[in-house]
């Protein structure tokens, strides 16, 4: 689908509205000081710290009881170690991902969604809202989260296909408004009062308060 993305006073709109939810800013900073210098799923209390956060966006994620293994942990674990090579680099921005690159995540974010996440009597996987989530996480400059309501509202599934789209989408928006602007991404988050917030996520803050938000 090839909706219209915000331009910059949309964008400084929706990013102002969202910064009056305090708690996510809070649960994010929380996510960074526990996994400084970088989010990697290698590391050990990496996975839990990422559990807490995705649990703190309501993904529902049942923590391991006394004597359960930790599903979680070791499922994003085995699939850190089958997808870390093919994922951007750290310091890699939306707009420079390639059209190959984006097909690339679009298989890495179909593994982590299908990856087991709890035990017990309903076991589930880690679906498709918490798979976009911890990419973002792990890649916050090149990779965009959504939610069940944005993937339907924009692309109608929450396939890997309609990931894929959603990423290129988010490319197109974000080439558009610092056209618009004239500035690079650390000025533009500056000038929009956000000073060291991806682009992507305040691109997200726009999905969110436009089409989960109704």
């Amino acid at each position: 689908m090839n909706a219209p993305g915000p331009d910059l006073a949309a964008l400084r709109e929706a990013v102002t509205e969202f910064a009056r939810f305090a708690g996510p800013e809070r649960s994010w900073q929380r996510l960074l000081r526990e996994t400084a210098p970088a989010l990697d799923l290698s590391v050990p209390g990496h996975p839990r710290a990422l559990l807490a956060w995705l649990n703190s966006w309501g993904c529902r994620l049942r923590n391991p009881r006394p004597g359960e293994p930790d599903v979680f942990g070791e499922s994003v674990a085995a699939w850190w170690s089958r997808w870390a090579a093919h994922l951007p680099g750290p310091d890699d921005s939306l707009t420079r991902l390639t059209d190959a690159g984006i097909d690339r995540l679009g298989l890495c974010y179909a593994d982590l969604a299908a990856a087991p996440a709890t035990a017990g009597a309903r076991p589930r996987s880690l679906g498709s809202t918490a798979a976009s989530k911890a990419l973002h996480a792990l890649r916050p400059r090149a990779v965009m989260p959504w939610d069940a309501a944005i993937a339907e509202r924009l692309h109608g599934a929450r396939t890997p296909a309609a990931y894929a789209a959603h990423l290129r989408l988010g490319r197109e928006w974000a080439l558009g408004v610092l056209a618009e602007s004239g500035l690079g991404e650390e000025a533009l988050a500056a000038e929009l009062g956000r000073p060291g917030r991806p682009l992507t996520k305040m691109l997200d803050d726009y999905c969110y308060l436009t089409f989960s938000v109704l």
